[in-house]
């Protein structure tokens, strides 16, 4: 059985931290995480905003991850072993794979693929306060939470509702303990009832 579980969500809101706990947990699990993709930091173009638009759709190359989820599909036993996974005898008709991003659902193409669609989602204050905390590769400039990437998740956020994606929230706010035992109950009654 192959199983596609997306945990999606708002920057900071724990998407990581969740799936590096399935990961730990899951037989035969893969990972995809959609930063992976984020295209050249010349290739980004500057918004209306001022800002580079890290957080649109646009920013991203989804069709390399399309194809990247279509190669698990076609194989995930051979995907496992290239990504370092061993397969595990006493599991090995399951195969296991997590997208982890922040646009996950915005993707037609992918949207029907998943078993199971977490989103994850914390108060502003917290979102703000944790993105402070955080750094990257590019860091942040000045006036960029608020000005660029909280409106740009409110904004994806609206589209995925108005588009009927449906999608389990998460409280990001909950234990780390709370949120891995939520999400795994969830897939392990997933694999029995396909059993």
């Amino acid at each position: 059985m192959k199983v596609i579980v997306g945990i999606g969500g708002m920057t900071n809101g724990g998407k990581t931290t969740l799936t590096n706990s399935l990961l730990k947990s899951l037989p035969n699990c893969c990972v995809i995480h959609q930063d992976d993709f984020f295209k050249p930091q010349d290739q980004i173009a500057v918004g209306e905003d001022g800002f580079k638009q890290w957080d649109v759709l646009e920013s991203l190359d989804m069709e390399a991850m399309l194809s990247t989820v279509q190669a698990w599909a076609r194989s995930p036993r051979k995907f496992a072993r290239a990504h370092g996974v061993s397969v595990h005898p006493n599991a090995s008709d399951t195969h296991i794979l997590i997208l982890e991003g922040f646009l996950l659902y915005s993707y037609k193409p992918l949207v029907d693929l998943y078993s199971l669609r977490y989103f994850l989602t914390v108060p502003y204050e917290e979102c703000k306060r944790r993105r402070s905390t955080r750094s990257y590769m590019v860091p942040d400039p000045p006036g960029l939470f608020d000005g660029h990437v909280w409106p740009m998740y409110q904004k994806y956020r609206r589209e995925m509702e108005a588009d009927g994606v449906e999608v389990v929230y998460l409280d990001g706010m909950k234990s780390r303990e709370e949120l891995f035992h939520q999400v795994l109950e969830d897939i392990q009654n997933l694999l029995l009832n396909h059993s």
